[in-house]
C-alpha cells in the first residue's frame, strides 16, 4: 500500500546487467582482427594474382553475405567483441589490398 491507502502494482526487480569486460573484450577483438586481416589479405592477394576483379567481387560477395548475420549478433554479449574484431580486420585488410594494388601500378 502507498500513503493514500491504494495498492501499487507489482514491480519486478530491474534486469541485472554484468559490467562490461573491457580488458578481455578488447583482447579478443584485437586477436580476431589480426587473424581476420591476415586471412582476408592472403586470400585477396591470391585471388588478385588470378584476376584483380575476381578478388574484388569475391570480397564484396563474402562481406555482403556475412553482414546480415553480423548485424544480428552485434548486441550479443560475447559475440559483439568477435564481430568488432572481424569488422576491423576486414577493413584493415581491404586497405592493405588497395595500397598493395595501387603500388603495383
Amino acid at each position: 500500500m502507498n500513503d493514500r491507502g491504494a495498492y501499487e502494482p507489482y514491480r519486478p526487480y530491474p534486469e541485472y546487467r554484468d559490467p562490461t569486460p573491457w580488458a578481455a573484450g578488447i583482447t579478443v577483438a584485437v586477436m580476431v582482427a589480426v587473424l581476420s586481416a591476415a586471412a582476408v589479405y592472403s586470400f585477396g592477394e591470391a585471388l588478385a594474382r588470378v584476376h584483380p576483379v575476381l578478388s574484388v567481387l569475391v570480397n564484396l560477395v563474402a562481406a555482403g553475405g556475412a553482414a546480415p548475420t553480423a548485424w544480428r549478433w552485434r548486441t550479443t554479449p560475447v559475440t559483439r567483441w568477435v564481430i568488432a574484431g572481424v569488422a576491423v580486420g576486414v577493413v584493415l585488410a581491404w586497405f592493405a589490398l588497395v595500397v598493395t594494388g595501387l603500388s603495383a601500378l
